[in-house]
């Protein structure tokens, strides 16, 4: 549990940066929750996650044979999303050393196993709502040393590793009156891109792919939320059920007294 916790404190260390340049950030788009209950989504964002994720993120407290709880057998688990010499029973971890990391990054790239439960913000969403924008919305910047950029985290130091899935997109920006300075005018983005060459998805297809990345980091960070949310139906259920029952028997145990 100490783990844990220190793992979800530095995740919000990390968050730090995106929060303080709340000013400069877009607004977060809602991610679909029903994909965190859909199988198929989940097995799909496992399968983004470890082949696009895994090499330079670790999810330290999760073990590979965890996803058969999303319908993995552990034959699955082995030929699609284990490319090293891990055993099923092992937990995700990277080779990378932390201090490469931080020479090639600027940062070590922080452990994604709670990563959607420490990103939430109030009055702009939930970690799920910051990832799935997050990764929709990096755009080619040439002034960046890794050469991109983000609109939901500006000077991002993370290179967008799904380049290749979305394909490479400059913002496009209008000119509009300056408040601050009257008279002049100012760049302001418009939240459209212009795609500079495609990628192996159709946009449609890429947003439906984060969506499924998103669904697994959110089942992650709590494996257990789909049992905890039906025992809790359930429970509701059984004290209203219980509460009828507690009153009519109230109502017969008083009912010959004056």
């Amino acid at each position: 549990m100490k783990k844990i916790f220190l793992a979800l404190l530095a995740s919000l260390s990390l968050a730090g940066p995106a929060w303080a340049a709340g000013a400069e950030t877009i607004p977060w788009d809602r991610f679909d929750k029903k994909r965190i209950t859909d199988m198929a989504a989940l097995q799909n964002g496992a399968k983004i996650f470890a082949n696009h994720c895994l090499n330079c993120h670790a999810a330290t407290f999760m073990r590979f044979n965890r996803l058969r709880d999303i319908g993995l057998t552990e034959e699955q688990i082995k030929a699609n999303l284990i490319f090293t010499d891990a055993k099923v029973g092992e937990t995700m971890t990277i080779t990378m050393d932390p201090k490469d990391a931080k020479d090639w990054f600027g940062g070590v790239p922080p452990d994604l196993t709670l990563i959607a439960r420490s990103r939430s913000a109030a009055g702009k969403g939930t970690g799920a709502d910051y990832l799935y924008t997050f990764l929709r919305n990096y755009y080619r910047d040439d002034t960046k040393v890794t050469g991109w950029n983000n609109k939901a985290f500006p000077n991002v130091g993370m290179p967008h590793v799904l380049w290749d899935l979305q394909g490479q997109q400059r913002p496009i920006y209008a000119e509009k009156p300056d408040p601050a300075h009257p008279g002049k005018t100012m760049q302001v983005f418009t939240g459209s891109y212009e795609m500079i060459s495609p990628g192996k998805m159709t946009p449609e297809e890429y947003n439906l792919a984060i969506a499924d990345l998103v669904a697994f980091l959110q089942w992650m960070g709590e494996p257990n939320q789909r049992n905890r949310v039906q025992i809790g139906v359930w429970v509701m259920l059984f004290l209203g059920v219980f509460t009828v029952i507690a009153w009519r028997l109230n109502a017969a145990f008083w009912k010959d007294v004056k």
